[in-house]
């Protein structure tokens, strides 16, 4: 193999492991629409207190997974559990996977049974606006405390994920979610009302918790793994895996911080809680399809070209992460920004969800989409600290953007309302978006190379152009779904196939104005795409020249 296919096959290698786990992610997600249409149709927002009751309960236990389970431990173990496999050999690093199992399942059941017994008195804390609707304040607490017992799942079912992507097994992590949303939408859609669809769909979530850890557990010991279960043990290397994982903890808390002190806020208003949610099966698309899928991609393989001291295939794999997700992550946002009420009242407005309630939910959601980008880079450069090691920067970074945040969100929300709270956030993002870049860059540790400078700027010229398109078909949205007439297949409408025509439309257009701006050649997607026979996968050195 030529020196140039070379360094063609390692970049392909990345992107591939990338696309394998957003093919999944996609379908994860669309299922998740389906359930969030659901959900919204039997419990509505503003109208009913259900839905915000069910919200509530929901983020609860996810604020938990996403700082410990999901942030902080798995940021610590990937690259120690990737490094005991090369130098140690399996069973070694399979004695480490299975005492970091027991250690996170024993501390995230005890969370769980202290907030089982404390969620009266936690409520004031969570959701204090809902006290002023006593019905509201016990279906919180009846609902969190059915789906608290889903956070020792997910902490099993994403230890067990980390264990599958360090083998650079990425299909059951992006596939365990669908059960999820398959669960909830059993559970939901049979209710008779609000009420009954918020109690059933807590209890689905638990099922599919269950489920999720289950075929993790299946999947790690198809994959050659022997993870068993164990009493905690502190050895010495869970109490190294503890002190990286405690400032990751914080660090990813900070983010979590935000949602949290969010959610106290708009619990004042009626049917905030679950406008906020809506947005977030919207604006974390562009997050679970490119920042997590390549940042899962992107760790194990940073971390083996950092310790083997590869500085160019370290390089060229932040590089090639870099400019892959900003291609794929800057035209979401640019949608979100064109057009979010287009998207909102034509996806959700039916049954409980009335057209006041997509207003609000729009006024958010393109606040959102401006920061999607900074959320997307912030997994990528979180990667580059935490393959060397580093979870002390992220974590003061993070600290700071919430320092930023939370007095930004308290004064917007009371200036603008809900929207302020979103405005905030992006602006956090970005933040420390650029406080991560800026240490790198001191330290000499990343910045992007001109090649990957310059293919950012065309990527956002082309991002630019699809937003200007789709800003003008919302304007003449109307004469849009004049071209259905009146026209209904189901529950589809005109607004529903005017929707679908502009994505159609804007997803054919962005291509052709990626490859006229530069920002992608052929020669780059067909190598994304196919790999040459004997070639293996692992970081580029660099991007090839634009055209």
């Amino acid at each position: 193999m030529t020196e140039t296919a070379a360094p063609r096959a390692r970049s392909s290698g990345l992107i591939r492991s990338s696309l394998v786990f957003s093919a999944f992610t996609l379908v994860s997600r669309v299922a998740g629409f389906a359930r969030d249409l659901a959900v919204s149709y039997t419990m509505g927002a503003s109208a009913t207190f259900a839905a915000d009751a069910f919200n509530t309960a929901w983020a609860f236990p996810n604020l938990f997974r996403r700082i410990f389970a999901e942030g902080a431990f798995a940021a610590a173990f990937v690259p120690a559990y990737s490094r005991s496999l090369e130098r140690d050999g399996e069973e070694v690093a399979d004695v480490l996977a299975a005492d970091a199992m027991a250690t996170l399942a024993a501390a995230t059941l005890a969370l769980t049974v202290v907030a089982e017994l404390t969620m009266p008195w936690l409520m004031y804390l969570i959701a204090p606006g809902f006290h002023a609707e006593p019905e509201k304040w016990k279906l919180a607490i009846l609902l969190t405390q059915i789906t608290m017992p889903y956070l020792p799942c997910m902490a099993i079912y994403a230890h067990l994920s980390g264990v599958l992507q360090a083998r650079n097994r990425f299909v059951l992590s992006a596939a365990a979610p669908i059960l999820l949303n398959i669960w909830t939408l059993i559970t939901v859609l049979p209710a008779r009302t609000p009420h009954e669809a918020a109690v059933w769909g807590s209890a689905g979530i638990i099922v599919a918790g269950i489920s999720q850890a289950a075929l993790l557990w299946w999947g790690v010991n198809k994959s050659g793994a022997r993870v068993d279960v164990r009493w905690p043990r502190l050895t010495p290397e869970i109490r190294k895996l503890i002190a990286l994982a405690i400032p990751g903890a914080i660090a990813a808390s900070a983010t979590q911080i935000t949602i949290f002190v969010s959610g106290i806020l708009v619990s004042q208003v009626n049917g905030a809680r679950s406008w906020l949610a809506y947005c977030d099966r919207l604006y974390q698309l562009p997050q679970g399809l490119v920042g997590v899928a390549i940042g899962v991609a992107l760790l194990p393989r940073l971390s083996r070209a950092i310790h083997g001291g590869d500085k160019a295939g370290a390089q060229g794999a932040m590089d090639e992460a870099i400019v892959f997700s900003m291609a794929l992550t800057l035209p979401a946002a640019a949608a979100l920004v064109a057009i979010p009420f287009f998207l909102i009242d034509a996806l959700y407005t039916r049954g409980a969800f009335t057209a006041a309630d997509a207003q609000m939910t729009s006024a958010a959601l393109l606040n959102y989409g401006w920061g999607v980008p900074a959320f997307v880079l912030a997994q990528l450069y979180s990667r580059a600290f935490f393959a060397r090691q580093d979870t002390k920067t992220p974590m003061r970074y993070g600290l700071i953007a919430v320092a930023v945040n939370v007095p930004l969100a308290i004064g917007l929300f009371h200036l603008v309302g809900v929207p302020g709270i979103a405005a905030a956030t992006g602006a956090s993002w970005w933040l420390n978006v650029v406080m991560m870049a800026a240490t790198l860059g001191k330290r000499g540790e990343y910045r992007p190379s001109p090649r990957a400078a310059s293919r950012l700027v065309r990527i956002g010229a082309a991002s630019l152009g699809l937003g200007a398109v789709l800003a003008l078909a919302s304007h003449f949205r109307g004469l849009i779904e004049g071209l259905f007439g009146g026209h209904h297949l189901g529950p589809l409408g005109p607004k529903e196939f005017a929707i679908t025509l502009v994505v159609v439309v804007g997803a054919a257009l962005y291509p052709v104005l990626l490859f006229a701006f530069g920002g992608l050649t052929l020669r780059e997607a067909r190598a994304a795409l196919r790999r040459r026979k004997g070639e293996t996968p692992a970081p580029e050195t660099d991007l090839p020249p634009p055209a």
